[in-house]
């Protein structure tokens, strides 16, 4: 069957481009692996929507969130979750940047920043300064959900979900795609939103790779009392952690730069141990949903909670209510200034193939650009 485009992956990039294109009216085939969007990077993360504040060793990275932050609050803003104060801690020890440098990278990259008295939030000594910022965090589930609406508008997209690709081939004038139940796909634009998945696709078809790392993540969801329960709270520039609302789910999610990653793999494929006990179900060409998986690891709360308690003044109570685990790339280049650029790679120009990675979700206006060409 052909079409216009073809986008693999029903994460948000994925949903947005092939609402972007079919409101053109092209035919949009959307081939997802899970049995429903919106199953892995999109729903298991912070949901933290930027405004660049994570990022004062990159000043690019912070410009390019906080120039989408608005627009993305204000496309989305029925799924935004805005009622809360965010605050950043900066560390007393072990961080790379301090209160001052803090403040003063906030004004250059001209994003606003209160400060206020450490004691507040924080036990003694621990942080040398706290400011009120304007960052926001997004509800997977609304935002699944008006995707789907939207997208329904189309007659001319299709999602297909449980979509497993047993072979691609590069051909002079397209892309043909063959599922493993023998139905067979062709286009001539071939964008890859696969996230984690993204080297996967590109060996598939003998293509250059992202230099990338990947780590297998657990996202803590915890339940709150009611003094936290309007607040959000992040502790940085180092080996620190974050606790802030979930969307709009209830619970507030707890990370750490040191142990939300349980383990780490440098290769081209993500290659971990435990694919080797999933019975063939997992490989690193093709990634299962760590989520859902058996094999998957122990929970680090016990490390997770005892850090965050032992900055946090002890009226702020927060309690175990369950995990997420996924698997995220994140570029080898950025492992010197912790930059988190959304990088589109163009591996083919006729017929047409992209690969976005990208670790925020209002860079997604990033794609435009190559969908409108």
């Amino acid at each position: 069957m052909k079409y216009d485009r073809i986008i693999l992956g029903a994460g948000l990039y994925g949903l947005y481009a092939a609402r972007r294109c079919g409101s053109r009216g092209e035919s949009v085939l959307v081939l997802e692996c899970e049995e429903a969007p919106f199953m892995r990077a999109t729903y298991i993360n912070q949901a933290r929507v930027h405004m660049g504040y994570h990022y004062p060793r990159s000043l690019s990275t912070s410009m390019k969130s906080a120039g989408y932050f608005k627009r993305f609050s204000e496309d989305f803003g029925f799924c935004i979750h805005s009622q809360f104060d965010q605050i950043y801690g900066t560390s007393s020890s072990f961080s790379w940047t301090n209160a001052a440098q803090f403040k003063k990278f906030c004004d250059n990259a001209g994003i606003p920043c209160e400060e206020l008295p450490p004691s507040k939030y924080f036990k003694d000594g621990m942080c040398d300064g706290a400011f009120v910022t304007t960052e926001y965090t997004y509800d997977c589930a609304l935002l699944k959900d008006y995707m789907l609406s939207e997208i329904a508008k189309f007659p001319s997209v299709r999602i297909l979900c449980g979509a497993k690709i047993s072979h691609m081939e590069f051909r002079a004038n397209s892309f043909d795609i063959t599922l493993e139940d023998g139905t067979e796909f062709t286009a001539d634009f071939l964008l890859n939103a696969t996230y984690a998945s993204v080297n996967g696709i590109l060996s598939s078809l003998g293509l250059e790779l992202f230099k990338i790392k990947y780590e297998l993540c657990e996202i803590i969801l915890c339940d709150v009392n009611d003094l936290l329960k309007s607040t959000g709270i992040t502790v940085m520039d180092g080996p620190f952690f974050s606790i802030m609302p979930f969307g709009k789910s209830g619970h507030h999610s707890l990370t750490s730069v040191t142990f939300t990653p349980h383990v780490t793999c440098k290769n081209d494929l993500p290659s971990f141990e435990c694919q080797q006990r999933s019975e063939g179900r997992c490989s690193p060409a093709h990634l299962c949903n760590c989520n859902l998986c058996p094999y998957r690891p122990k929970t680090a709360w016990s490390y997770m909670s005892s850090l965050a308690g032992k900055y946090l003044r002890d009226e702020y109570h927060f309690e175990y209510a369950g995990s997420l685990f996924s698997m995220k790339p994140i570029l080898k280049a950025s492992e010197i200034d912790d930059s988190r650029p959304t990088v589109i790679k163009e591996a083919a120009e006729n017929p047409s193939f992209y690969s976005v990675l990208s670790g925020k979700i209002n860079t997604v206006y990033d794609l435009d650009e190559v969908l409108d060409k």
